[in-house]
């Protein structure tokens, strides 16, 4: 029987550039939670970003931030990680220094962001409606920071990937979070370790989890569980990761309600 099931955001419940949820996951969370099944909502976005997308339901689920650095149940803060702030320091300035890239250094409680085009600033404080402080200096950084992103408008290339990677990949995880964004991490931050947490907190096994995602920065956490699902859309390695593929994760939530959580009805 199912006791938790986790979902990746964009890309795989908010697909095509979606800032908003569809309407149907509300009551598929509160049915969720009745029949004792823990729905984690998994995201490389800021906890307050997320919670506000699941306003209706912000209560009766569970969330991990900022791609596992942070986690939290009912306003009860889990974990919080911190990345080295000589490392930010470093990360951001190369990201500063490159053309067409912008950067946000995530906190607990905002982004810091110091934007080069109105169009970043458009985009993270009007369109993804992140909590946001615009910052003149690197000097204005003094919050600990759990995770660095840079953002190319144009997308990200093999060439920008392949660079961002061998960059900096021997000092944090560099990885995929989306078309426009890489994402930095400290080594011991991923998704899966939020969920980890989570059965540890409900005494809970990998045979009793499910999880969907599209992105590279998922796959840690389809390995956390038994029943991985990759979106038919998702990236070759992605697909590689997964047990079973989907269109969109609404349905198999539904035939999962439908089978009582048992999940031998619904592959």
């Amino acid at each position: 029987m199912i006791k938790m099931v986790a979902s990746d955001l964009d890309g795989t419940l908010l697909i095509g550039g979606r800032q908003t949820l569809p309407e149907e996951i509300f009551p598929l969370v509160k049915e969720l939670k009745k029949m004792g099944i823990l729905f984690v909502a998994a995201s490389g976005r800021q906890y307050a970003n997320m919670r506000n997308l699941f306003a209706p339901v912000k209560d009766e689920m569970a969330f991990i931030s900022e791609n596992g650095g942070l986690a939290v149940q009912n306003e009860k803060l889990l974990y919080c990680d911190s990345f080295d702030k000589e490392l930010v320091r470093e990360i951001i300035q190369t990201i500063w220094e490159k053309p067409g890239a912008e950067f946000s250094c995530s906190t607990k409680d905002f982004y810091y962001i110091m934007p080069k085009t109105e169009h970043y600033r458009h985009l993270m404080i009007e369109e993804v409606k992140n909590q946001c402080k615009i910052i003149k200096s690197f000097d204005e950084i003094t919050e600990p920071c759990m995770k660095v992103a840079v953002y190319e408008r144009e997308g990200m290339t093999e060439e920008s990937i392949r660079y961002w990677r061998e960059r900096f990949k021997d000092r944090c995880t560099v990885v995929t979070s989306g078309f426009a964004w890489v994402d930095f991490v400290p080594f011991t931050t991923n998704k899966a370790k939020g969920i980890r947490k989570y059965q540890e907190l409900l005494g809970i096994g990998p045979d009793e989890c499910m999880a969907f995602g599209d992105e590279y920065n998922d796959i840690e956490m389809m390995k956390s569980v038994k029943y991985s699902f990759a979106m038919k859309h998702a990236k070759p390695g992605v697909k590689a990761a997964a047990f079973y593929e989907t269109e969109k994760v609404e349905p198999v939530i539904r035939r999962l309600i439908a089978a009582g959580g048992d999940i031998k009805e619904v592959l």
